[in-house]
């Protein structure tokens, strides 16, 4: 019964407590739905509308206090056309009417909300209600309707309507109350974080780009609301009674100040929003309770948002997670609590996001509470690091590591190429032979040229040359980091691997490390990401000094389904899995190791 919706929905939840109470009843093909009201009336449960209507309706009843034979649906409103009729009307005590209710389906945009407040004040107006109300999904907006001017719109905004006929709240949401934030499904995190995109987005007023930093700085004040506000204090992120927007955004920024001073890496600029956009964007998001989603929903979501924004735009940025998490695999081992973890190429943080993850799900399976949570707290903070070169991207890979509940402090934003001692006066510890593992997926195809960039000559693989390509140069680079003994995972165009004209980069590789393993990809591994090179995974253990290898087995396969096809879309078969069993075979016994 219901089997359509995401489980964690709100509105599932509320379904199912109307359900259990007696005064919802739905049939058993989720075809049709009573309500048990003033009036019994059925009606068809297919339209989105009338799930929200079903969801509130629940609410009205067992949070609100009202009583059900108080509340009638589908009203009939005098004045005004005939099919004009109201989605929830509430009754007062004497029978008159106390509260209109509009509803709409979760993700219309901020015009067609605008519309149908216009709709509720009509009805309202008409049906000489003291309150109206707007849902759409998550989003929502109430009205005193009775002390204001017909045509008011902004200081008649109240928090949220009363409980049973009582007193308006000044604030809605309170810390550690029965009104706390709620915890939200995938889908509808999506569908907040989208909706907030949009409007600040305007409609094409700000580039993509530019919205997407936006809506992150106004996500970051929202995480920080929710962690610095103390029990029993109304949360700061929420539009309070008869608020103007300036009001609200002036709350907001004093939240974005605060958090620049003290970590002034995360966003360097002020929030650029007028404020009537910065107050729609709470509330679309001002009810959720993001920090207590768990990571893995946060996660997905947060990088579903950011890949529709920037796949194709900076599809460069990404990694498949397939891939990613196949590495992670590959090389991280979460009882080493103390290797630290690089990735010089970092984009939106998905390797050093995966590694985390798979730490955290080690201390979840191995400790308890707080010991669990402080193993893989600490991991985050103090063994993960990034270089980003493109300054707006290593802010969204630290924003993604806040969503992921930190690890931020370690993102800088430079070019991983440059001289050593210039990265290290950025950060110290990104420095000569100073990290255990290296994760990566290098920018292929761009060419430093030594009239541009003086570092070239510095390189073994650039010396003597007037130019050189951006992955060949990253392969020494990688291995600079790496302390020896050290491993690391990179992704390299299959060129580099087999073109008779670049022996000499695989010379200096062999000569530098133990190759451990070389997958081969699919052609279209990164297509749908911006990038068609033909490419392989390449994994190597850097040598100790003077350590000589003589001749040794190299574990060598081919992936051909990676978990998505051509056009991303997911496919139920993934070789990686497989690669990944056979790898720790071999790891096992490479000499002896035979093969499928």
């Amino acid at each position: 019964m219901i089997n359509k919706e995401n489980h964690n929905s709100i509105f599932m939840k509320n379904l199912q407590r109307g359900i259990d109470k007696g005064i919802i009843t739905v049939t058993s093909d989720d075809s049709k739905i009573t309500y048990h009201c003033k009036r019994d009336y059925t009606t068809s449960f297919k339209n989105p509308e009338e799930k929200v209507r079903a969801s509130y309706f629940v609410e009205l009843v067992l949070d609100y206090n009202y009583p059900p034979k108080n509340i009638d649906i589908e009203v009939t409103v005098p004045r005004r056309t005939p099919e004009d009729r109201a989605d929830i009307v509430v009754y007062d005590e004497n029978g008159e009417e106390y509260l209109v209710v509009e509803c709409k389906k979760d993700g219309i945009t901020d015009a067609e909300f605008r519309q149908a407040i216009e709709q509720v004040f009509g009805n309202a107006n008409s049906l000489r209600a003291k309150f109206a109300s707007v849902v759409a999904g998550i989003t929502r907006t109430a009205f005193d309707v009775a002390g204001f001017k017909p045509s008011e719109r902004e200081k008649n905004v109240i928090s949220d309507i009363p409980k049973k006929y009582g007193k308006t709240p000044k604030y809605r949401f309170i810390k550690g109350s029965d009104n706390d934030l709620k915890i939200v499904s995938r889908e509808e995190l999506i569908r907040a974080l989208e909706k907030s995109h949009d409007t600040v987005w305007q409609g094409g007023k700000l580039a993509p780009t530019t919205a997407f930093d936006e809506v992150s700085k106004l996500l970051f004040c929202k995480l920080r609301d929710e962690k610095t506000t103390k029990k029993g204090e109304a949360y700061s992120f929420q539009i309070g009674t008869h608020e103007s927007a300036e009001e609200v955004f002036k709350r907001i920024d004093e939240i974005y100040q605060k958090a620049k001073k003290e970590d002034s890496e995360v966003f360097k600029e002020d929030i650029r929003l007028d404020p009537k956009v910065v107050y729609n964007v709470v509330e679309h998001l001002q009810g959720l309770a993001i920090n207590k989603i768990d990571l893995d929903t946060k996660g997905i979501a947060f990088e579903r948002f950011m890949q529709d924004f920037f796949k194709g735009k900076m599809g460069q940025f990404f990694t498949p997670r397939e891939i990613v998490r196949f590495c992670v695999e590959m090389l991280v081992n979460p009882e080493k609590r103390s290797d630290l973890i690089i990735d010089p190429a970092c984009g939106s943080g998905g390797f050093l996001l995966n590694a985390m993850d798979k730490i955290r799900r080690y201390a979840e399976e191995n400790y308890e509470g707080i010991e669990a949570w402080d193993y893989w707290h600490r991991f985050a903070m103090n063994n993960l690091y990034g270089v980003e070169i493109n300054d707006q991207i290593a802010r969204v890979c630290k924003m993604n590591m806040i969503i992921h509940d930190d690890g931020h402090t370690n993102i800088i934003s430079t070019d991983s190429l440059r001289n050593f001692d210039e990265i290290t006066k950025i950060h110290k510890a990104f420095k000569k032979e100073n990290f255990d593992i290296l994760l990566t997926n290098p920018p292929f195809g761009a060419v430093v040229k030594s009239t541009e960039k003086d570092y070239l000559e510095k390189y073994e693989l650039g010396k003597g040359r007037k130019n050189q390509k951006t992955e060949i140069l990253f392969i020494e680079r990688c291995l600079d980091f790496l302390k020896p003994d050290g491993k690391m995972a990179i992704v390299l165009p299959d060129g580099i691997l087999t073109n008779s004209s670049l022996q000499y980069v695989r010379d200096f590789l062999m000569e530098k490390s133990q190759i451990l393993a070389i997958v081969s990809l699919p052609q279209f591994a990164f297509t749908h990401f911006g990038a068609g090179v033909k490419s392989s995974l390449v994994f190597v253990r850097k040598k100790k000094p003077n350590e000589k290898l003589g001749n040794y087995p190299i574990f060598m396969a081919i992936a051909e389904h990676i978990g998505y096809d051509a056009t991303g879309r997911k496919d139920p078969i993934n070789d990686l899995d497989k690669i990944l069993e056979e790898y720790r075979k071999f790891e096992k016994n490479p000499r002896g190791y035979k093969g499928v």
